[in-house]
């Protein structure tokens, strides 16, 4: 199942796959569409066993407010609580992965978030994928 809020350009979404769940940010996003995804994930969160892990595809995303990003935080925390052992964020846009590093740091979640620069790797879905399923480094 996927849910979707999307306005014009802004979307996120939540899909359920075999290794957890593959979240998709792009464009812009505001506070109030972060808060509907932070509560959108708990729904998906429920029906997660522990152990699971969360490819986040944030290739045309621009980077976050600072309200914006706290409830990325408060997200990111969410999804550690819930089981979360490993997440792979793959980007294009050096300020946007410092401030995912930042925010992971914050949420306690760094040690086990790789992050993909796709202009460095061209085979980024397949380097993520095995970084989730087999622990690979990228």
């Amino acid at each position: 199942m996927t849910y979707v809020l999307e306005k014009s350009a802004r979307i996120y979404k939540i899909e359920k796959k075999e290794f957890g769940l593959k979240l998709t940010f792009a464009e812009t996003i505001e506070f109030d569409e972060m808060m509907n995804w932070f509560e959108d994930s708990k729904t998906h969160l429920y029906e997660q066993k522990k152990g699971f892990c969360v490819f986040v595809d944030m290739r045309t995303l621009l980077p976050l407010d600072q309200k914006t990003q706290a409830v990325m935080e408060m997200g990111q925390r969410l999804y550690r609580e819930f089981g979360m052992i490993r997440s792979v964020v793959i980007l294009d846009n050096i300020e946007l992965t410092n401030q995912f590093k930042k925010i992971a740091k914050d949420s306690m979640i760094f040690k086990n978030e790789r992050y993909i620069d796709i202009s460095l790797i061209p085979n980024w879905e397949i380097t993520g994928i095995n970084w989730l399923l087999n622990q690979i480094e990228p």
